[in-house]
């Protein structure tokens, strides 16, 4: 087998393996196959894989992004609050979105400008923002926010069918696939994660690519705030706790190498799609949620090891 027919393989795994798991459990389920579960499962898969588009960019480099969860937190406590005061909720969740951007270009700067490892730096940012989010919330949900714009990020429909939060997520989706693949920023998102030293060398600017990584990262993180934030119509401090690591599965999952330079962004998509369909199908067949934590581990690891052997 050449190369080229190796990596089409590598690419098609996580779709094939999302066909597979979705027929096994239309096979097991006679309700998996239902327009309000597929709908459901769509919405839910929503939030997990707008973060999860943002981490692919910093896994892309090498990096990662624990504080994504705090971020999500913080940014729909501070929205929920301009709400609950009367502000306009178009601008309230503009500058929520902006709030999550310029968290992240913090997450961007301290990496590299501090030249601190970015699972320390957004460790200790994860730690931080979810601290503000507490003391700005003062450790209780924020209600009230009584808007129509805004109950229909999270709540709406487009046409009486599709679920909006389904049409930012592919939305975002063309944006992030045509940023990756048609853009120089792109190219050297790949470039400085599969050689930082060599692009540095080669002219680019490898300080700026890792800030604006970040901060597509945070933003991304913040939208997916709006909705969750929407949908529960109240912001809760401790929302986005282990949302990380969900969006981290979902770009493993995907193909994406954890060690930078490799990966695509419908695969991402893919594996947020294969988190979503895995959970809801456990829900259906009565497993304890005990054992979805195992399962979904388990599935994890499994990933994260296929990708180490594809590489050697």
């Amino acid at each position: 087998m050449n190369v080229q027919h190796k990596a089409t393989l590598q690419k098609l795994g996580p779709f094939l393996a999302l066909l597979v798991l979705a027929t096994g459990l239309a096979i097991t389920s006679p309700d998996f196959l239902t327009m309000g579960n597929l709908l459901n499962v769509f919405r839910q898969v929503s939030i997990n894989a707008l973060i999860a588009f943002g981490m692919t960019l910093v896994i892309l480099l090498g990096g990662i992004d624990l504080s994504v969860g705090s971020i999500l937190a913080l940014s729909s406590v501070l929205t929920a609050l301009m709400l609950s005061h009367g502000i306009d909720p178009i601008v309230a969740t503009s500058v929520g979105v902006l709030a999550g951007a310029g968290m992240g270009m913090l997450n961007g700067l301290v990496i590299s400008k501090g030249k601190v490892a970015p699972f320390i730096a957004t460790l200790g940012m994860m730690t931080i923002l979810r601290g503000l989010a507490l003391v700005f919330s003062e450790g209780r949900p924020i209600t009230g926010l009584n808007s129509d714009f805004f109950a229909m990020l999270g709540g709406g429909y487009v046409a009486g069918i599709i679920p909006v939060p389904v049409i930012i997520m592919l939305v975002m989706f063309g944006v992030f696939w045509f940023v990756l693949k048609k853009t120089v920023f792109g190219r050297h998102v790949y470039a400085v994660g599969g050689n930082e030293e060599a692009s540095r060398l080669s002219g680019i600017n490898t300080d700026s690519i890792k800030i604006w990584v970040y901060t597509l990262s945070g933003a991304m993180a913040a939208t997916a705030g709006m909705i969750l934030t929407s949908r529960l119509n109240s912001a809760q401090p401790t929302a986005g706790t282990g949302y990380e690591l969900d969006a981290i599965a979902a770009v493993v999952l995907g193909g994406t190498s954890l060690t930078g330079g490799r990966g695509w962004i419908f695969g991402t998509l893919v594996g947020a799609l294969l988190i979503g369909i895995l959970n809801n199908g456990l829900n259906l067949l009565g497993v304890s949620s005990f054992y979805q934590q195992v399962i979904k581990g388990v599935v994890i690891l499994l990933a994260v090891l296929l990708d180490r052997a594809n590489k050697k």
